[in-house]
């Protein structure tokens, strides 16, 4: 992508030179600073933080397995989700 957009200061038009020099240093930095450099930094500092999943969400999302004889528990629901039975024992 880079050297697409640095093709673009190839061109005559000055606003078309200035907008593929962006473009082309734009996605040189997000992919050497960026990606390289904070997002794995920022993961260590996080640590177990990067894999938290909020409950309500856990339940949204479908429990899916690579193993075809596996049987997926699926979790219970929350408390407050589960409605109330009046006069009937659980």
């Amino acid at each position: 992508m880079v050297a697409v957009f640095l093709s673009f200061v190839t061109d005559p038009s000055p606003f078309v030179q200035m907008i593929g020099l962006g473009l082309a240093t734009a996605i040189a930095v997000d992919a050497t600073v960026v990606r390289m450099i904070l997002v794995p930094a920022t993961m260590a500092l996080m640590g177990r933080a990067n894999w938290w999943l909020p409950g309500w969400l856990d339940q949204l999302l479908p429990h899916l397995s690579l193993e075809s004889d596996a049987v997926v528990p699926q979790p219970r629901p929350a408390p407050e989700l589960v409605p109330e039975v009046s006069g009937a024992a659980r």
